[in-house]
């Protein structure tokens, strides 16, 4: 079963700790301490994702660039990434996974993008201004 937008929202309405609205295309999770991610179904991945800070907080995008290439690993199912929101830059956390995903296992990623922005946070404060 591939996965569409409408049965992963019905699905994770059943999860206590989360916190769902839909924009759109797009489901924003909010968990019990207000971070929130965003979630969209796209042809054949899920993708969730937060944002972490604006580029325009870091110190030396250089060495924190380093230094995430460096220790991402560290961080299971999560990546970071920068994108463009209304033409400011952000460091953003990201997983992806097949719509082909089993129900647990979009659970698991959405629990590790939660989990993972408290360590990127921790690991990477002395960067930001």
């Amino acid at each position: 079963m591939g996965w569409n937008l409408t049965q992963v929202e019905e699905m994770l309405n059943q999860q206590d700790q989360w916190v769902l609205h839909r924009e759109d295309e797009v489901l924003c999770i909010t968990n019990t301490d207000g971070i929130d991610a965003y979630l969209a179904v796209s042809g054949e991945q899920i993708v969730v994702e937060s944002i972490l800070f604006a580029k325009s907080q870091v110190n030396d995008t250089a060495q924190l660039n380093d230094e995430i290439l460096k220790t991402h690993q560290v961080f299971p199912l999560t990546t970071i990434g920068i994108t463009a929101i209304d033409g400011v830059e952000y460091y953003i956390a990201f997983g992806a996974l097949s719509s082909q995903s089993k129900e647990e296992s979009i659970k698991i990623e959405i629990e590790a993008l939660f989990d993972n922005i408290e360590g990127f946070l921790d690991a990477y404060e002395n960067y930001l201004q």
